[in-house]
């Protein structure tokens, strides 16, 4: 028998981001919540970053995934393996100092383990949580300039943990929710971002490369979705080419702020929209 259509619940838990993620969405939800529906059966965020909505939702039966697989293991660490994490960040915050950062930031972790603690730590301390790695596959972002960085929130992650125990958690490509989605769940993209000129640095958001023909694929994808009835949701930045894909669903303006520019001058406001196919 399918299972009974859960009510979106108000969150009763402390649980939110524990990542600086850039172009997290935590400061649009009040934007956004007019636009989420009351009523779904599973919730799947393809491209899970910093999981503001999902973390907002905190939906009983959810699928999370990304293409990112240290950022995959740094969730599935927390459900599973949460003391051992803390006492990785816990002396990575004793020791925590300029010289240790890029000893920290040079070191390829052996273990899951390991390997989360080093990501939450480098989160934590580089500069603007920016995730980027080099050719080769290297975290190369320099250490940020914080006083008092909290490099361990024992709570927040207990909190999160706790979210997490019921939730599936995968490393895969946006495409395979197609696999798994089907009428009444909810689906929400928050995709790298579509640069909106030649000169746009929207793509510092992004979580690796993404081309022109990714966003039509998954304007596909949507489409797809949306006719088996799945209630889909996805972000991306006001352009003509983004309200071309998506001229036969209902595009909802969002006002954003932009804070990660090198230019301050060019920090600010700045214009997204929300596509819902209902």
């Amino acid at each position: 028998m399918p299972s009974p259509l859960s009510t979106q619940p108000a969150p009763t838990l402390p649980a939110r981001p524990f990542l600086k993620w850039a172009g997290g969405k935590s400061r649009l939800i009040p934007q956004y919540t007019p636009y989420f529906p009351s009523h779904y059966r599973t919730y799947y965020e393809p491209f899970l970053g910093g999981g503001a909505i999902f973390f907002h939702l905190q939906p009983p039966r959810a699928v999370l995934s990304d293409v990112n697989a240290e950022l995959v293991n740094v969730y599935t660490c927390i459900r599973d393996h949460l003391e051992e994490v803390i006492q990785q960040l816990e002396s990575h915050a004793r020791q925590h100092c300029h010289d240790y950062y890029y000893q920290i930031r040079a070191l390829h972790p052996s273990t899951s383990v390991q390997r989360a603690a080093r990501f939450i730590y480098l989160n934590r301390t580089c500069f603007n949580g920016l995730y980027r790695e080099n050719s080769k596959g290297q975290f190369n972002v320099p250490m940020g300039r914080y006083q008092k960085p909290k490099i361990c929130d024992r709570e927040l992650l207990k909190a999160v943990s706790k979210i997490l125990q019921p939730i599936q958690i995968h490393q895969q490509s946006f495409t395979a929710v197609l696999e798994v989605a089907h009428a009444q769940d909810f689906v929400y993209f928050d995709p790298p971002y579509q640069p909106i000129s030649a000169t746009s640095d929207f793509t510092s958001y992004s979580r690796g490369t993404f081309t022109t023909a990714d966003q039509t694929q998954l304007a596909q994808v949507f489409s797809t979705l949306a006719s088996r009835g799945t209630k889909v949701m996805l972000s991306n930045s006001d352009c003509p080419f983004m309200h071309e894909l998506y001229k036969n669903y209902n595009i909802h303006p969002i006002q954003a702020s932009r804070s990660i520019n090198s230019n301050p001058q060019k920090r600010g406001k700045i214009a997204e929209i929300l596509v819902t196919s209902w």
